[in-house]
């Protein structure tokens, strides 16, 4: 079993540990070249890790085994949150140690070079959520290398991290294929790539770093390998493979393939680099972990050249298609070649369809011309994933006469998707305004949603390959997502009522699927044809045109138009018509909306001029009801937005976008240009001047504005003000098309680094009780496990101020002294409100953002904290009667199914356990002896935070009835480090 030490036991002997060292070089003259860590989560549930450390040994002239026998010796596995350190038993030759937590194991790689490898795979349950830095530290590295001072003396470090996090998702370190250690020739460039992929299908990025000895501590006078020095080069100016220009040394930042063009001196040299491991969470690419690799490069001297790889294009394969393709190496010596292929694709189980290749094991071949792999993938549904599967290919060349190897490395990117979705059938019903639609079941069920997309009118398009999902270019609106099945049923309909709104009258409605995986993996289906409906009857008026005609803040004027309802029962409703303007304020329609004119009974006029309007600040929709000449009701259009401008300075230019709510569609292709006006802060925009016309079918609602239409720069600081006209349609050829609206009028400089005002106090919060004692009332589970904090701020009350306030960044810190990271972007509301949290304890600070970006001073900080709670009872009685039978701490525990909710009694409820993370308990006879002692986490099912104490004592040996004492050091989940920590002194009677 793995030998335990604590932080303070380490801390203690530190100076002892480095005499040791010091005295007894010797004894360490080792050894380590190379290694990693990796750990693989138990499963999504659950907190436990495998944690494995590989390393690579030298064997020449020592002894040295990976690992030691005492703590002393420092070979010390951390688990990097504060509480244990394991020394890692003695691995070696005949000597691979197990226990009931921890397995190991041996292989000598390459007796001749002096080379074998070490593996220590050990399991570990973490306390809670967190990220945790792993690492491995070991007195010392092998003899000799180049690269570093006094490598012999150098501590070997390896670290990586895990973070457990329920918001970001389950999470594994990457995996590594290619071992660590390689051989390169001096004065020929040398290619490696670890061969890395995640299981969780997320993106890997590659970066280069320097060699530790310990924590954040670098190696001594640590050289890159292509630094102008002595010991790696005689000949630096000319130190490339052409001899042509001073050596490289790179790693791609994507593919994770390094390159030294070229390796000097002959010797050994060590560098490092990390894996980091990427995911996209709400849009946004979230590090969540990386595995610091250290690598050894033996350079020797050869007379070589280097063999070639030909290998495809990178490419997409539809789930369920068969992928065969070639891979050719050829060698200018024309020695013999042995070609490899590293990926997790091949490592798949027989059921889940793995990819082959051959020769495989991997033979050396003579060219003739060329030497051959033959790859092969039948891929299913199984296979889908956002990110490219990544196959690294190495070739080596077999040199005559034993001279050293020269390698290749390259990467061809594979990425599965799913097929596209396709249609039954498309029913519009003309009654109710609404379209059932209906397609085949989806070819992968293990898909997990099924998106369904509109749009108003026709748009061409057939997806390029490896072009997936919905292109925003197109104009479609995510209108639902439903489950591809319910049970193991698939589900194949949905109805689309507009929100229960019925579709808008005259639109013809197009619609597209897109399945979606289900994360971390996730990826999409390339998106299906289209299928169209309508235009739907146009019964009631069809409202075309809402423009900001003045831009004003209290004498805004907005132009409204509309059609006539020229499908409309003439029996039923004779005409001529007249009609009510209806306004609310906002993008889209809420519940409340004004009257703003009645327009009396005129035949042709279908023009309104809505006045008095602060267009300036807000945008306005608009609806039309219109009547028959008898007074009945035809209905009511569908609402219609006014165009917002939203402009964002940067340094000489300006971003401008743009955005409207309306029931046509403002991207069609017939159309596809909106234009750009400008002019200058005085000028009236009737006389702006057009710099640009905008293809919002290729580029969307933006353009950048940096002077381009007439040659001259943009100016800082200088005000340029605009407008946009957009072009529109509803895809029925009896309403007329373009349909062109301008925007407000908006004025912007270019080069504003001005923040905007620090928002002032008070930032509130608001929790549905009002202290801990009401709290413990209220909550009745016990045992609650997700939690919310809904946080509030004031808008700035200065007219200038809050005019250049656009939104608020929210930002979030665990506890009282830690960093802030942003939580939400761009906030309109001025409330904000964190979800799916473990506790209440979490501190806030928010900052007003200008359109231009910048961003205000950070608020004052608002914590809020849990409300803990620990008691422990002063009498138990352990005679197996099940009552009472344990010294335990208060919870609902014996209520879990009562079968009912909050059924634990209020007296016993007030009492639970909560937010505790951890107990150290001792308990004492009346002479103050120790009979038992106690720890538990609130992540160890069997060492709980409850002590539940049987009155035995540390040998297991039932105690007398007596009175005994207790102390417990209680750590509780608490917002301020400094309130984490408390002692609990009392008595307790045991009574048999």
């Amino acid at each position: 079993m793995a030998n335990i030490l604590r932080n303070s036991f380490f801390i203690k002997s530190g100076v002892a540990l480095l005499l040791f060292v010091l005295m007894d070089l010797g004894a360490y003259a080792t050894h380590l070249r190379a290694g990693d860590i990796v750990a693989v989560r138990d499963n999504c549930n659950s907190r436990t890790f495998r944690i494995t450390i590989t390393v690579y040994t030298n064997t020449n002239g020592t002894s040295v085994l990976f690992g030691g026998t005492k703590f002393e010796d420092g070979d010390l596995l951390d688990f990097g949150d504060g509480t244990l350190r394991i020394l890692v038993p003695e691995i070696g030759p005949g000597k691979t140690p197990s226990g009931s937590n921890f397995s190991s194991t041996y292989t000598e790689i390459d007796a001749a070079r002096g080379i074998a490898r070490a593996t220590y795979t050990v399991t570990y349950t973490y306390a809670g959520p967190g990220a945790y830095i792993i690492s491995y530290r070991e007195p010392n590295r092998n003899e000799g290398v180049l690269n570093m001072d006094r490598s012999v003396d150098t501590p070997f470090y390896l670290e990586t991290q895990v973070v457990i996090d329920p918001f970001l998702g389950c999470s594994n370190t990457p995996n590594l294929l290619v071992p660590p250690i390689d051989r390169a020739c001096s004065g020929v460039a040398w290619f490696h790539n670890p061969g890395a992929y995640d299981p969780d299908g997320d993106s890997l990025s590659y970066a280069m770093v320097v060699p530790f000895q310990d924590v954040t501590e670098e190696v001594l006078n640590y050289l890159q390998p292509n630094t102008n020095n002595p010991k790696l080069y005689t000949d630096f100016a000319t130190g490339n493979e052409l001899n042509s220009g001073p050596p490289t040394f790179k790693i791609d930042a994507i593919s994770g393939t390094i390159t030294w063009d070229a390796p000097g001196n002959v010797g050994e040299y060590n560098i490092a680099f990390e894996i980091r491991e990427w995911r996209l969470i709400e849009g946004q690419w979230v590090k969540i972990g990386f595995v610091r690799r250290d690598m050894q490069i033996v350079v020797e001297d050869c007379d070589n050249d280097r063999p070639d790889l030909e290998i495809p294009n990178d490419t997409c394969v539809v789930a369920g298609s068969n992928l065969k393709e070639t891979i050719l190496g050829l060698d200018p010596d024309n020695d013999k070649v042995k070609i490899e292929a590293f990926s997790e694709i091949f490592k798949f189980p027989a059921a889940q369809s793995p990819a082959t290749y051959t020769p495989n094991p991997p033979v050396f071949q003579s060219l003739n011309p060329k030497a051959e792999l033959e790859f092969e993938w039948n891929t299913t549904c199984s296979h889908v994933k956002d990110q490219p599967y990544q196959v690294v290919f190495k070739i080596s060349d077999d040199p005559p006469n034993g001279g050293p190897s020269l390698a290749t490395f390259k990467t061809w990117f594979i990425k599965v998707v799913g097929p596209a979705p396709e249609w039954e059938d498309a029913t519009l019903d003309l009654s109710n305004r609404e379209t059932k639609l209906e397609w085949s079941p989806y070819f992968c069920q293990s898909a997990e949603t099924m998106q369904v997309w509109r749009r108003v009118g026709e748009f061409p398009f057939e997806p390029d390959n490896c072009q997936t999902g919905m292109p925003e270019f197109l104009g479609y609106e995510l209108i639902a997502t439903v489950p591809i099945k319910t049970g193991n049923t698939p589900v194949t309909t949905y109805t689309d009522t507009n929100g229960g709104k019925g579709l808008a009258p005259g639109a013809q409605y197009c619609y597209r699927l897109v399945a979606v995986f289900p994360l971390p993996r996730g990826g999409e289906s390339y998106v299906s044809k289209d299928t169209c409906v309508g235009p739907i009857l146009a019964d009631v008026p069809v409202i075309t045109n809402v423009s900001v005609e003045k831009t004003n803040t209290s004498a805004g004027e907005i132009l409204i138009r509309w059609q006539k309802p020229f499908d409309a029962n003439l029996g039923q409703f004779p005409p001529p018509y007249h009609y009510e303007v209806y306004r609310a304020t906002g993008f889209a329609r809420g519940n409340d909306s004004t009257n703003v004119t009645s327009l009396g009974v005129f035949v042709n006029d279908t023009t309104f001029i809505d006045r008095g309007l602060n267009t300036e600040e807000n945008v306005y929709n608009y609806s039309i009801t219109g009547y028959s000449s008898t007074n009945g009701l035809l209905g009511t259009s569908a609402a219609a937005s006014s165009v917002r401008l939203e402009p964002k300075s940067q340094v000489k230019k300006i971003e401008l976008n743009w955005s409207a709510f309306v029931p046509w569609s403002n991207q069609i292709p017939q159309f596809p240009n909106h234009e750009v006006y400008r002019g200058d802060e005085g000028e009236d925009p009737e006389d702006f001047d057009l710099i640009a016309t905008v293809d919002v079918t290729a580029n969307g609602f933006i353009y950048i504005d940096e002077g381009q239409h007439n040659g001259v720069p943009l100016v800082d600081n200088l005000v340029y003000c605009y407008r946009i006209k957009t072009r529109g349609g509803y895809g029925n050829p009896k309403i007329i098309t373009p349909l062109e609206n301008f925007s407000q009028r908006i004025c912007a400089q270019p080069g504003d680094s001005i923040p905007p005002c620090k928002l002032l106090p008070p930032l509130r919060s608001s929790l549905d009780f009002i202290d801990c004692n009401d709290y413990r009332t209220k909550d009745a589970q016990c045992d609650r496990k997700t939690f919310s904090n809904t946080i509030f701020w004031n808008k700035p009350t200065d007219t200038e101020c809050r005019g250049d306030v656009s939104g608020y960044n929210v930002y979030a810190a665990p506890k009282v002294g830690e960093d802030f990271v942003i939580v939400s972007e761009n906030q309109k509301d001025t409330f904000y409100t964190d979800i799916n949290l473990l506790s209440f304890a979490r501190c806030y600070r928010i900052a007003a953002v200008d359109r231009s970006g910048n961003e205000g001073e950070l608020s004052d900080i608002l914590c809020i904290d849990n409300c803990p709670y620990y008691e422990l009872p002063n009498v138990f009685t352990p005679n197996g009667d099940e009552i009472n039978d344990e010294f335990s701490a208060y919870s609902g525990r014996s209520f879990e199914n009562c079968g009912e909710a909050n059924c634990i009694p209020i007296e016993i409820a007030e009492k639970c356990a909560r937010f505790v993370l951890r107990v150290n308990a001792k308990i004492y006879n009346r002479w103050g002896k120790e009979v038992y002692s106690y720890q538990g986490q609130i992540s160890d099912e069997v060492k709980n935070i409850y002590i539940d104490w049987n009155g035995v004592d540390n040998n297991g040996r039932e105690l007398p009835s007596a009175v005994y004492y207790y102390v417990a050091e209680v750590t509780f989940d608490s917002v301020d480090p400094a309130k984490q920590v408390k002692n609990f002194k009392g008595w307790v009677h045991l009574l048999r």
